[in-house]
């Protein structure tokens, strides 16, 4: 493992060490505490400064494993499923051999949510979990990466300047994830594209299967062969809510208007906690099944794992909310997640709210909020 070392996640007998640098990490503790007490308490980092600590290094007792602290962040799983979403359900997972490493393609609509609904899924299902991957772009404090390691995620060199660079870097990750699948059986989270589908159309990038096939051994095996080793099964992520409506409106208007959007500086944060912290409603992961065949190359590939994470993606009720603000009426010929047509009496009790959610946005950028949970219906018809 020395050549992924960059990269990799925390192995067991690096825990130990990790935690320690941790909990000794002032940023760590101060973002903790800016987190629990807000502003205030720096007038006073010298009382909560090591109250943060012994209750962090409380929380962390007995943690000697990536598995032992997976337990611990089930814990916060579990409380952030209670507080901020009213049930999730899972499908598909039944169909799959625990025993076997599958590499996870998801469609992207949260930073970090994704993937830990994906990893909490098959926690509770008695698979393993994933191994994360994750943009170095997120990654702008030690003690995150640090944090992220350990929960298993391994780093995306997005950062990585120019060509020799970028090939270099992409070259690696795609050793790394085959080299998990097929030596550490140890299954693989990736997101279908670079970036979240902030408009609710989930499209797979091509370029995100030309970099697995990088470590193709042309001379031994076709594409198909390769891909049909990796085992890829397409995941759809569904939020009823999405806590980021608002902020993904306001980029899809001023890309569309000045044709360009600067980020902020700290947006992916805020836009991290907004994920994690804002209600979600109704959430869904649909695993497919693994992808089997022939493909005559990278196109032909995402349009199959399209096919699945469109066809699964289950529907909510904000879905057709927006399809009707929209179009002046529900979409016909699509339904719910249990193939039962939504009937107009069930929605008529919920449009209210939805349609103050979308009003409290500025004017300019409701089409587009009402896009991100529209588009998605549109996007099955592709596919019908």
């Amino acid at each position: 493992m020395g050549q992924f070392a960059d990269i990799r996640p925390y192995n067991n007998e690096e825990v130990a060490s990790v935690l320690n640098n941790l909990l000794a990490d002032d940023e760590l503790v101060a973002a903790v505490a800016s987190l629990k007490l807000g502003p205030w308490h720096k007038a006073f980092t010298w009382l909560v400064y090591p109250i943060i600590r012994f209750v962090i290094s409380r929380q962390l007792r007995g943690v000697s494993t990536v598995e032992d602290f997976q337990h611990v962040v089930k814990g916060y799983m579990d409380g952030m499923i209670e507080s901020t979403t009213t049930g999730l359900t899972v499908s598909g997972l039944d169909a799959l051999d625990p025993n076997k490493p599958y590499l996870f393609m998801s469609n992207h609509r949260d930073i970090t949510m994704d993937p830990a609904f994906v990893t909490y899924a098959l926690y509770h299902n008695d698979h393993d979990t994933v191994r994360i991957a994750i943009g170095d772009n997120l990654l702008t404090k030690p003690y995150v990466s640090d944090l992220m390691r350990l929960n298993k995620s391994f780093i995306v060199k997005r950062s990585a300047k120019g060509p020799r660079q970028i090939l270099a870097a992409y070259k690696m990750l795609s050793s790394y994830i085959r080299h998990s699948i097929e030596e550490d059986n140890n299954p693989i989270w990736i997101a279908q594209r670079e970036g979240r589908a902030k408009d609710g159309n989930d499209r797979t990038e091509p370029a995100i299967i030309k970099m697995l096939a990088m470590s193709q051994q042309k001379q031994t095996e076709s594409l198909s062969d390769y891909i049909n080793k990796l085992h890829i099964v397409p995941v759809s992520i569904s939020y009823e809510l999405d806590p980021c409506d608002g902020a993904k409106a306001k980029e899809l208007y001023e890309t569309a208007t000045h044709g360009e959007y600067q980020k902020d500086e700290h947006e992916d944060v805020e836009s991290i906690a907004k994920g994690i912290a804002g209600n979600k409603g109704n959430v869904h992961v649909s695993f497919g099944v693994p992808l089997e065949g022939e493909f005559d190359n990278a196109d032909a590939v995402a349009d199959a794992i399209d096919r699945q994470v469109v066809g699964n993606y289950v529907l909510h009720s904000s879905n057709f909310f927006a399809y009707k603000l929209l179009h002046g009426h529900y979409p016909e010929g699509v339904h719910s997640s249990d193939h039962q047509t939504f009937s107009a009496q069930d929605l008529a009790a919920g449009e209210a709210a939805f349609s103050a959610r979308i009003n409290a946005l500025p004017a300019e950028h409701r089409e587009f909020a009402l896009g991100i949970y529209a588009n998605t219906i549109d996007r099955k018809k592709d596919f019908a």
